[in-house]
């Protein structure tokens, strides 16, 4: 390697090693490495941009999102089979269940392996993160 190519490469070394930080959040630029994207960079995203240019989408007003935060654990890499009776079943050893929802597919209603499940109070949703915590080893 050359000279000029060792202080071309270390002159841009800054600019590679650089990491954008965005002011806010903007759905395109999210994707982008750089900070530079005008276009999207993925399907979902562009579709997730025209609906909330056509006032299609409003995560505020959606109705799917109830109960609170604070009492909700997520549950993950769920058997498909899974259904909300057994999910129930098995969350409700750890706390009095108050809202469970199991995520499904919007056009075959296959369930997509995940639920929220949300618990009367915070320290039962605590209790069933320790136990769910410490049996998988995380």
């Amino acid at each position: 390697m050359g000279e000029n190519e060792r202080e071309r490469m270390s002159g841009n070394s800054s600019k590679i090693n650089s990491v954008f930080y965005a002011e806010t959040y903007h759905p395109i630029q999210a994707g982008s490495i750089d900070g530079t994207d005008i276009l999207p960079h993925d399907n979902a995203v562009y579709r997730a941009l025209l609906c909330s240019n056509a006032g299609l989408y409003d995560p505020f007003g959606d109705p799917k999102v109830i109960g609170d935060p604070y009492c909700t654990v997520f549950v993950g890499r769920l058997s498909h089979l899974t259904t909300e009776d057994t999910l129930r079943k098995a969350m409700s050893k750890y706390g009095r269940v108050k809202n469970l929802r199991l995520v499904r597919h919007i056009v075959t209603g296959a369930s997509r392996g995940f639920a929220f499940v949300e618990y009367e109070t915070e320290r039962e949703m605590r209790r069933a993160y320790e136990v769910w915590k410490r049996s998988t080893h995380v």
